[in-house]
């Protein structure tokens, strides 16, 4: 007997291991790891994933599976190894760990179905519920759940008269088009031919565009070329000539779009230096991590376009990380024009089916080189010869939900399988990988020069302090004031830089201080003017703007704070002739609007770009000779250790954008607090500085690189409830880590209440702790019944990168 062992879809701790099935004689031979099937579970079926085959069940009785969803394995050998390895490193279940590999089209949804159990049932069905019932046996549950009978139906069903059955629906639907084949042999076509009279030329025509082809033709595509309708073809069809097929056409977000090829550049010196390392380990099969520190605009680009080059010549495939917001169409471009259609992208941008199709790509060995976001580090490659990790320091690339994986660790993890170079690129790297490099963990690979050697922009701090005294109220100090008019004159672009989106961070009565916060979590709702509202960022609650104050009554309540709605009117009052690109998460959110916007700028139909985050990377504007970044403070005031550092590494990038081409560019940072050493270094471009002085305040505080963080978490909608598990949590905790573990807390979570749900945490900053996998492990098991019945919430972070 042939069984399988198979991880089934069901995230809880008693199914987190493999169940056995038995494989049916008709699937023997073909169902392999890596698989996914629908295997009964309880009353139901779900999807699993096939981790092993073996001969022997270890039970007596084993159910078989009831369905196969491929017929190719999904995952991969090494694959099927990683999420083995991810559960261990992010205490996270089997099954999460193998979804997060596969597009959200692969992940199964469930159809609840409702079937009539016999015609004598039906008699004794409700009188609500008979009408449903009248002309057929079964019917989808989404259409009852909705109506005034859903309550009857659950009495029907647990009279046993109604069975509720579980469809899996795999939602990646391929999409197909119909397509012709040959249906008779080379002679007998010929002899055909030979025969047809002249009015069938047509049928003549279609019949030799066949033969040169061979294949199976999209009825579409034979139309469009030979300039015809479908008639003859249909009548060959008849005839028996051709036989008609399905053919799987893939959605490719790029079709319309002709890009031009493009030759690698001659390296400069630099360049050439870095390059010869990751070369040589390309050629002799060697695995190192380097981590290559340039200077924004020092060509990191081409480095790995022309190592990338040099592993496509190997016959072997490379990945290639970009932060999800400088995946921008310039990116795109730039790699679909040094290696066309060998390309795939993946990203946040395409919808469900493209992404699907860019998976299947990979998958089906089509393409050697992706593009894309986080997940993209799972790309189903089984002969890997490089992968880059470009903006290594970015945050997004650390999941924030289970599995917690930081891309950086699988990207190394796969590197020592494939024996292939890691290269991690920043011109701020963070302080763990600088760290790393200095001893000779990863090696370093240094670019101080930009490329055309032009110089670093200059950069003014402006005291908005200093501005508030002298009566200037405007959000824009007078220098950047006066820079921008200027260039405005001169025709040359502008990019603002604000960080943070809506209207204006919060409402506040200026009588008696009161501020509206959500009434599902502690935090203060943001004005949104475009529909007039306030809204909470966290959980998405909305509600009207007070035109007096709920507590005092006073009429004196106002916005504070700026957003970039805000920012983009006051500009369109100082500076009426400038035209101005927003972007933010509102302006971006439709399909395709984010390339509309910076071909827009691109193009010079707007001189002033102003946005958040998404424009701080990635971007290279010939035209842009200054930037200006309106708040550089708001995200030194969190309560995150990485606050300096992340308010460095932006500021760094921003400043980037400028000068980058034969004009020299200038930036000009607002702040409030201009003695901060993280807004003083980076307008000095002085990474190292900034990295000796940040380390020092890291040992101090024991903080990442010389201690490692893991952050516990407990929500529950009653107060007393988190508060007592967490204390027990890190009592335990304490009695057990050794004393050079430093456990804080239990304490509130910084944002308190999010959803009502209470959140409390405690942190533990530790060196050498070989049983702390196992403890968390067994708080986890220990919490398990009251987590699923009771509704607790504990998660467990290593090494998190949101404090919140």
């Amino acid at each position: 007997m042939s069984v399988a062992s198979v991880i089934v879809d069901v995230a809880a701790k008693q199914t987190d291991r493999a169940f056995d099935y038995a494989v049916p004689d008709k699937w023997k031979g073909i169902i392999v790891p890596g698989m996914r099937v629908v295997v009964p579970f309880g009353p139901r079926k779900v999807q699993g994933f096939v981790v092993a085959l073996k001969e022997e069940a270890e039970v007596k009785r084993v159910k078989p599976i009831a369905d196969l969803l491929d017929l190719t394995p999904v995952l991969t050998p090494e694959l099927l190894e990683i999420g083995h390895w991810l559960t261990e490193k992010t205490l996270c279940f089997m099954i999460s760990a193998f979804q997060v590999m596969l597009p959200a089209a692969m992940k199964a949804k469930y159809d609840k179905e409702l079937s009539l159990l016999s015609k004598e049932a039906y008699e004794q069905l409700h009188e609500q519920v008979k009408p449903f019932f009248q002309s057929r046996s079964s019917l989808k549950w989404s259409e009852v759940e909705k109506t005034a009978a859903a309550s009857v139906f659950y009495r029907d069903i647990q009279k046993g008269l109604i069975e509720v059955v579980y469809v899996v629906k795999n939602k990646g639907n391929k999409k197909t088009a119909k397509g012709v084949k040959l249906n008779q042999s080379l002679e007998e076509i010929q002899q055909f031919m030979s025969e047809l009279n002249k009015q069938a030329e047509k049928q003549k025509q279609v019949l030799s565009f066949m033969l040169e082809r061979s294949e199976e033709v999209a009825i579409k595509e034979i139309a469009e070329d030979l300039q015809i309708t479908s008639a003859p073809i249909k009548t060959l069809i008849n005839k028996g000539l051709l036989a008609e097929t399905e053919i799987e056409i893939y959605r490719d977000p790029y079709q319309d779009r002709y890009f031009t090829p493009s030759k690698p550049f001659q390296l400069t010196d630099e360049q050439a230096e870095a390059i010869t390392p990751i070369l040589r380990d390309i050629e002799e099969n060697l695995h190192d991590v380097f981590l290559m520190y340039g200077v924004t605009g020092s060509g990191k680009t081409e480095v790995y376009l022309q190592s990338i080059d040099q592993v496509l010549k190997k016959r072997k495939e490379a990945i290639m990380l970009v932060p999800e917001i400088s995946l921008t169409p310039q990116m795109v471009k730039r790699f679909k024009e040094r290696f066309g259609s060998k390309v795939a992208v993946l990203h946040s941008g395409l919808s469900t089916g493209e992404k699907y199709d860019e998976w299947r790509k990979i998958q089906r060995k089509e393409v050697s080189v992706v593009v894309g976001a986080r997940s993209a580090v799972f790309a189903p490659f089984e002969n890997l010869g490089l992968l880059i990790i470009d903006e290594e320091h970015e945050t997004s690339y650390k999941q924030e939900e289970n599995p917690r994986y930081h891309a950086r660790d699988v990207a190394i993890y796969r590197g020592q399988h494939h024996q292939c170079p890691v290269i991690l690129g920043s011109a701020t790297p963070t302080l763990e990988s600088f760290a790393r490099a200095q001893k000779g963990v990863y090696k370093l690979l240094t670019l101080k020069q930009r490329m055309n050697k032009s110089s670093m922009p200059s950069v003014d701090i402006v005291d908005m302090r200093e501005e508030l005294r002298s009566g200037n109220r405007s959000m824009f100090s007078t220098l950047l004031f006066e820079k921008m008019k200027d260039r405005l004159e001169k025709g040359e672009q502008i990019v603002l830089f604000l960080n943070k989106r809506g209207h204006s961070s919060f409402v506040m009565c200026r009588d008696c201080g009161y501020v509206p916060t959500c009434e599902h979590c502690e935090i203060s709702l943001t004005y949104h003017r475009y529909q007039n509202k306030l809204k909470c960022h966290y959980c998405g609650h909305e509600e009207q703007v007070h035109t007096e104050c709920p507590e005092c009554h006073s009429e004196h309540i106002r916005f504070f704070g700026s957003g970039t709605q805000k920012v983009e009117e006051e500009l369109t009052k100082v500076l009426p002739e400038a035209r101005v690109v927003r972007m933010d998460v509102d302006t971006t959110s439709r399909k395709g609007a984010h390339e509309k916007l910076l071909n827009k700028f691109a193009s010079e139909e707007a001189q002033i770009l102003l946005g958040t985050q998404m424009i701080a990377k990635g971007l290279d504007f010939p035209n842009v000779t200054l930037v200006g970044v309106l708040t550089a403070d708001t995200m030194l005031n969190l309560p995150d250790f990485r606050a300096s550092e992340k308010t460095f590494q932006l500021l760094t990038q921003v400043s980037g954008r400028a000068g980058r081409h034969k004009l020299p560019g200038e930036v000009v940072i607002q702040t409030y607090t201009p003695e901060h050493y993280s807004i003083q270094l980076a307008s000095q471009h002085d990474y190292d500085a900034f990295y000796k002085q940040e380390m020092e305040i890291r040992k101090m505080h024991k903080y990442p690189p010389f201690f490692y963080l893991a952050l516990v978490t407990v929500s529950h909608e009653n107060i007393a409830k988190v508060v007592s598990v967490t204390d027990k949590i890190s009592q335990y905790l304490r009695q057990k880590l050794s004393p050079q573990t430093t456990i804080l807390g239990p304490v509130a979570s910084p944002i308190a209440k999010i959803k009502d749900r209470y959140r409390y945490q405690c942190m533990l900053k530790y060196k050498l702790e070989p049983s702390l996998i196992p403890l968390l492990k067994y708080i986890l098991e220990r919490y398990q019944a009251e987590m699923q019945k009771e509704n607790l919430t504990i998660t467990i972070d290593l090494n998190p990168y949101s404090m919140m």
